[in-house]
Order: structure tokens, then C-alpha cells, then sequence
């Protein structure tokens, strides 16, 4: 009996080695448990202003010039232009032109018109675009046509992908109105835009 027991132990011993070495060398794939990490935290990189666009202004403009040669009335008009997005910087052309009717000394002179070439540079918050603007100004005025130069800033409110609505802020400087030399014409613009992106 006492050597039965033992042959059965030794049996048992035998066998669970055995099934411990098959279960070692298994063709069944590990389990790995997940590795928990923390989330990446998004970097905020701006907005995608790239593409074409166009839309309408509605706005006030006032002109102050020498002696009585001043005025202001409201203006509007239209515009279109092509941004590009480098990332947080966005650079830019436009060409815009508004319509008004301002008279200078009591109706003597008017200012019928503005067209403007634009450069654009600013920054991308994302959905809003803050910018500074300058550039070439041509006005048609009841005395002829007077050119000049142009600065200031605005800025742009994505409202969707497509449509977009801003504000702009514009100083024009023309020289020599009628052709007095000394006599130049500062205009002043404000106008609220919305634009249509393609």
C-alpha cells in the first residue's frame, strides 16, 4: 500500500510538470495588458483662413481737409480678396471699392467714390482674424480723380466655414487735392463687413 501511494504521488508529481512544461511553450498569443497614458494636450494652431472670398461693407466715412473742405456721410460697397494661412499668420490681398456721396465745403466739392488696393497681414486666434491693412487709394471726386495711400486695421468672425462677418478701421491720406500743392484731404472710413468664402 505504502509503495502504491508513493508511485501515485510520483505519478501526480510527473504529470503536473508535464502539463506546466506544455502549458510554457503554448502557440497561444500572450495577453498584454494596456499601458494607461495621459491624454496629448491639443495645441491650438488657429483657423484655416486659405481661399478666396468676397462679400459687402456698410459704413460712415468722414474727410477733413484744409480750410472748409470738409464732410461726412455714409457709404457702401464690395469686396474681394484671397488669404492665406501660414499656421497663426495670415497674409492677404483685396481689392474693395465703396460708394458715397460727401460734400466738401457745403456741397462745393464731393467725394463720389473709393477704390482701394489692399495687402493684409495678421493673426489667427482660430474662428477670429485680427489685422493690419494698407495699401493704394484712388477717389473720384466732382473735381477728378485723386490718389493716395491707405492704412488700418480690422478684423474677421468665422460665423461658419463659409460666412464671415468683421469690422474695419481706415485712414486715407490724398495729397494736393485739384491739384494745390499743401492741400491734402485726410478720410477716415469705418465699415461692417460680411464675406462670403469659398
Amino acid at each position: 500500500m505504502k509503495r502504491t501511494m508513493k508511485i501515485a504521488s510520483a505519478a501526480l508529481v510527473a504529470s503536473s510538470a508535464f502539463a506546466g512544461s506544455v502549458f510554457a511553450g503554448s502557440l497561444s498569443e500572450p495577453v498584454i495588458e494596456p499601458v494607461m497614458m495621459e491624454p496629448v494636450p491639443v495645441i491650438n494652431t488657429g483657423g484655416d483662413w486659405t481661399g478666396f472670398y468676397t462679400g459687402l461693407q456698410l459704413g460712415y466715412g468722414d474727410a477733413d481737409g484744409p480750410g472748409v473742405l470738409d464732410g461726412d456721410n455714409g457709404l457702401y460697397g464690395f469686396h474681394a480678396g484671397y488669404d492665406y494661412d501660414f499656421g497663426q499668420f495670415v497674409l492677404g490681398g483685396e481689392l474693395d471699392y465703396d460708394q458715397t456721396n460727401i460734400d466738401l465745403n457745403g456741397g462745393a466739392a464731393t467725394i463720389d467714390s473709393v477704390a482701394r488696393a489692399k495687402i493684409k497681414g495678421g493673426y489667427d486666434f482660430g474662428n477670429t482674424l485680427v489685422y493690419a491693412t494698407g495699401g493704394y487709394a484712388l477717389a473720384d471726386t466732382s473735381g477728378g480723380d485723386e490718389d493716395g495711400a491707405f492704412y488700418g486695421i480690422g478684423m474677421s468672425y468665422k460665423v461658419s466655414e463659409r460666412y464671415t462677418v468683421g469690422a474695419e478701421l481706415l485712414e486715407h491720406r490724398f495729397k494736393d487735392i485739384g491739384g494745390v500743392v499743401g492741400d491734402d484731404l485726410d478720410v477716415t472710413t469705418f465699415t461692417l463687413r460680411g464675406s462670403y468664402r469659398f
